[in-house]
């Protein structure tokens, strides 16, 4: 009998070294990205796209700017028409009978402050009124209706698309708290899962992830938080998602991995980052969502699978987002894939496919049963 090739296959292990220091993520796990820009000097960038600038902003500092252009509107406008109204003397002489003022009952800088507002807001008590024959107050109402209107379609428009951004949409989107690394079909396979917690889908949905580590050239360049790509199915179209239920994603790793040549004893010294992208259009308003996550090397864990999540019920599948996050133990060698694969190419690895067998109670049961040639002797 020819030697049976040895492959070890601990259990389970977590990439995680107690020595190692932690390290800060580049993105969150409700991903957010853990950049921060210093030291801008051209800041008139931001100025020159105003509308994103202030869609961008936090909600409390939107909104004390949208209060803040409106008040500085209204009394700048309203200053203007105290100014013709002292100009011409309405102020003095407005009481007077036979006197024809510009505006009607503004007699102070309140009532024309009161006098702006219900101008470029159409409010219209009809207290105070503009006359025909004041043609420098009918040339600031017009000014005012014009610019009004412009600082209304901003304004409004700010908030309009900061309320339906579809961040929000993100919080819906799930990824599983750890990634695994197990066998399928006898090839190593990096994989996490996703999900949607909605009954309206993401259209188009689509998946790419990004691995981030620091790399040194052979020239000797020191390339910080360099980025690969992890191919999860962009040559065969497995990267289209039909995010209906939870989806395990998988990425082989094959010569074209940066993992093909880890095995778990080389992979416990590394640091890296697995950045991983969901992105597709929300069904109900159209608009691009994405959503982010990542995964440490200490969030890896090798030898594991997940927990199904999907059963059949009497007349519909049923999801258990229970144990969504749920992962259960298998048998997986601790070379590398390559070294995997050198293995099956070789007929090494034919002896020990039990240890990999999904149905392992029925072949040690064929294994009892008795050969044809013992039963003829």
């Amino acid at each position: 009998m020819a030697q049976e090739a040895q492959i070890s296959t601990e259990r389970t292990h977590l990439i995680s070294d107690p020595a190692k220091k932690p390290r800060q993520r580049y993105v969150q796990k409700d991903g957010k990205c853990n950049v921060h820009h210093g030291n801008v000097q051209e800041t008139y960038r931001y100025l020159s796209d105003l509308f994103t600038t202030l869609v961008d902003l936090r909600w409390r500092l939107s909104l004390f700017i949208f209060t803040l252009v409106y008040v500085v509107n209204w009394l700048f406008f309203g200053f203007l028409w105290w100014l013709i109204a002292l100009i011409r003397g309405d102020l003095v002489h407005g009481d007077e009978e036979g006197w024809t003022p510009c505006v009607e009952n503004l007699n102070s800088f309140v009532s024309a402050f009161l006098f702006s507002i219900e101008t470029e807001t159409t409010i219209g008590y009809g207290y105070r009124v503009i006359t025909e024959k004041c043609p420098e107050g009918i040339i600031l109402l017009l000014v005012q209706a014009i610019l009004g209107s412009i600082v209304n379609a901003m304004m409004v428009g700010c908030m309009f698309v900061k309320i339906s951004q579809p961040k929000n949409r993100a919080e819906t989107l799930m990824f599983s708290h750890k990634a695994v690394i197990s066998v399928r079909d006898n090839k190593m396979c990096l994989m996490f899962r996703v999900g949607d917690l909605r009954n309206s889908h993401i259209v188009e949905a689509s998946i790419r992830a990004k691995l981030i580590r620091s790399q040194q050239t052979k020239e000797g360049e020191f390339i910080p938080l360099n980025q690969t790509d992890i191919n999860i199915g962009f040559d065969t179209g497995d990267d289209r998602l039909f995010l209906v239920s939870p989806l395990i994603i998988s990425h082989e790793i094959n010569e074209k991995s940066p993992f093909w040549e880890m095995s778990l004893a080389q992979m416990e010294k590394e640091e890296f980052e697995i950045v991983v992208i969901l992105e597709g259009m929300v069904e109900a308003t159209g608009m691009t969502c994405q959503a982010r996550s990542s995964y440490l090397d200490t969030e890896v864990l090798w030898g594991y699978r997940f927990t199904p999540v999907l059963s059949l019920e009497k007349g519909f599948y049923e999801v258990d987002y229970n144990n969504f996050h749920d992962v259960y133990e298998t048998n997986t060698p601790t070379c590398s894939a390559k070294e995997l694969a050198v293995k099956h190419r070789d007929g090494a690895l034919l002896p020990t496919l039990s240890l990999l067998s999904p149905e392992p109670k029925i072949v040690a049961i064929l294994s009892e049963s008795p050969t044809h040639s013992e039963r003829k002797v």
